[in-house]
Protein backbone atom coordinates (compact mmCIF):
# COMPACT_ATOMS: atom_id res chain seq x y z
CA UNK A 1 0.00 0.00 0.00
CA UNK A 2 2.76 2.36 0.83
CA UNK A 3 4.33 1.92 -2.74
CA UNK A 4 1.23 2.38 -4.59
CA UNK A 5 0.81 5.76 -2.65
CA UNK A 6 4.33 6.77 -3.53
CA UNK A 7 3.47 5.82 -7.32
CA UNK A 8 0.48 7.92 -6.93
CA UNK A 9 2.52 10.61 -5.47
CA UNK A 10 5.19 10.94 -8.18
CA UNK A 11 2.05 11.04 -10.73
CA UNK A 12 0.95 13.72 -8.75
CA UNK A 13 4.51 15.46 -9.46
CA UNK A 14 4.40 14.48 -12.99
CA UNK A 15 0.97 16.20 -13.33
CA UNK A 16 2.04 19.45 -11.19
CA UNK A 17 5.28 19.97 -13.53
CA UNK A 18 3.28 19.30 -16.64
CA UNK A 19 0.88 22.05 -14.55
CA UNK A 20 3.63 24.81 -14.63
CA UNK A 21 4.33 24.51 -18.17
CA UNK A 22 0.99 25.03 -18.94
CA UNK A 23 1.24 28.49 -16.61
CA UNK A 24 3.99 29.33 -18.46
CA UNK A 25 2.57 28.92 -21.30
CA UNK A 26 -0.95 30.75 -20.71
CA UNK A 27 -1.39 32.22 -17.14
CA UNK A 28 -5.29 31.11 -15.79
CA UNK A 29 -6.85 30.26 -12.65
CA UNK A 30 -7.35 27.15 -13.52
CA UNK A 31 -3.90 25.99 -14.46
CA UNK A 32 -2.97 27.29 -11.53
CA UNK A 33 -5.29 25.56 -9.09
CA UNK A 34 -4.42 22.49 -11.08
CA UNK A 35 -1.02 22.72 -10.33
CA UNK A 36 -1.78 23.86 -6.55
CA UNK A 37 -3.91 20.42 -6.69
CA UNK A 38 -1.25 18.51 -8.11
CA UNK A 39 2.10 19.64 -5.77
CA UNK A 40 -0.74 19.16 -2.76
CA UNK A 41 -1.52 15.48 -3.97
CA UNK A 42 1.77 14.69 -4.39
CA UNK A 43 2.83 16.00 -0.70
CA UNK A 44 0.13 14.28 0.82
CA UNK A 45 0.48 10.65 -0.69
CA UNK A 46 4.29 11.32 -0.11
CA UNK A 47 3.60 11.53 3.38
CA UNK A 48 1.08 8.62 3.41
CA UNK A 49 4.04 6.52 1.71
CA UNK A 50 6.50 7.57 4.18
CA UNK A 51 4.74 6.13 7.08
CA UNK A 52 5.95 2.37 5.53
CA UNK A 53 8.89 2.90 3.70
CA UNK A 54 12.25 4.91 5.06
CA UNK A 55 12.31 8.65 3.87
CA UNK A 56 15.25 8.40 2.03
CA UNK A 57 14.37 5.55 -0.14
CA UNK A 58 10.54 7.40 -0.16
CA UNK A 59 12.24 10.50 -1.20
CA UNK A 60 14.63 9.08 -3.98
CA UNK A 61 12.37 6.93 -5.48
CA UNK A 62 9.46 9.77 -5.92
CA UNK A 63 12.03 12.09 -7.28
CA UNK A 64 12.86 9.61 -9.66
CA UNK A 65 9.16 8.69 -10.71
CA UNK A 66 9.24 13.25 -11.18
CA UNK A 67 12.12 13.56 -13.25
CA UNK A 68 11.47 10.34 -15.20
CA UNK A 69 8.04 11.34 -16.00
CA UNK A 70 9.10 14.83 -16.69
CA UNK A 71 11.27 13.84 -19.20
CA UNK A 72 8.99 11.69 -20.54
CA UNK A 73 6.61 13.93 -20.92
CA UNK A 74 8.82 16.82 -22.24
CA UNK A 75 9.67 14.18 -25.45
CA UNK A 76 6.14 13.21 -25.93
CA UNK A 77 4.36 16.30 -25.62
CA UNK A 78 6.27 18.73 -25.78
CA UNK A 79 9.05 17.78 -28.62
CA UNK A 80 12.24 18.31 -26.87
CA UNK A 81 15.24 16.33 -27.56
CA UNK A 82 15.16 11.82 -27.67
CA UNK A 83 18.84 11.58 -28.26
CA UNK A 84 19.93 7.89 -27.27
CA UNK A 85 21.65 8.82 -23.94
CA UNK A 86 19.19 10.59 -22.37
CA UNK A 87 17.17 7.50 -22.68
CA UNK A 88 19.90 5.82 -20.98
CA UNK A 89 20.03 8.42 -18.27
CA UNK A 90 16.12 7.95 -17.69
CA UNK A 91 16.53 4.30 -18.00
CA UNK A 92 19.35 4.40 -15.45
CA UNK A 93 17.44 6.16 -13.24
CA UNK A 94 14.49 3.48 -13.24
CA UNK A 95 16.95 0.88 -12.37
CA UNK A 96 17.98 2.80 -9.37
CA UNK A 97 14.49 3.41 -8.19
CA UNK A 98 13.61 -0.26 -8.32
CA UNK A 99 17.08 -1.48 -6.98
CA UNK A 100 16.04 0.82 -3.74
CA UNK A 101 12.49 -1.14 -4.12
CA UNK A 102 14.33 -4.76 -3.71
CA UNK A 103 16.53 -3.80 -1.00
CA UNK A 104 13.77 -1.87 0.85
Amino acid sequence: MYWLSLVIAGAFEVFGVISMNRIIRQRSILNLMMMVIAFVGSFSFLTIAMNGISMGTAYAVWTGIGTVGGALVGMLMYNEARSGLRILFIAMIITSAVGLKLIA
